[in-house]
């Protein structure tokens, strides 16, 4: 049987259109745009452990990144991208990454790729999240 998964149109047509003007209304259109793709493309993954923990990362166009929701106050929401530390955290220019925005969607829609893990998975997935791409490791030798 061949899966057919949903195209951006057909993401758009399963969000309310009050939830699609409240996110025009708070965020850049090229930001959910930007975060439908990845949904659109199966990037979104979701974890979770027999222990009832749950984590996520998004396949990104640079890299893979691990993403945090429903964080406790004051910080809701982390994901590890250039882009969050830069655009959230440091200059309070956007309220999300497309990679938070992403997760965030994907998982009132139902759209994350959900595995369960052992610790031991779920170790080694953190852990190859953490290594550097190899551009950034062949420019940290020759510096």
């Amino acid at each position: 049987a061949i899966l057919l998964l949903p195209t951006k149109a057909q993401l758009f047509e399963s969000v309310s259109d009050d939830t699609l003007q409240a996110l025009r209304i708070l965020l850049p259109e090229n930001l959910v745009l930007a975060a439908l793709d990845l949904i659109d493309r199966v990037t979104v993954f979701k974890y979770e452990t027999s222990w009832g923990r749950t984590f996520f990362e998004v396949f990104g166009s640079k890299g893979r990144y691990s993403v945090s929701v429903d964080l406790p106050a004051p910080v809701s929401t982390y994901c590890a991208c250039p882009a969050f530390a830069y655009s959230v955290l440091l200059s309070d220019n956007q309220a999300s990454c497309k990679h938070v925005l992403a997760v965030q969607i994907a998982q009132r829609l139902g759209k994350c790729v959900e595995r369960t893990v052992t610790q031991d998975e779920l170790v080694g997935i953190v852990c190859q999240g953490m290594e550097p791409e190899a551009d950034e490791a062949d420019e940290a030798h020759s510096a």
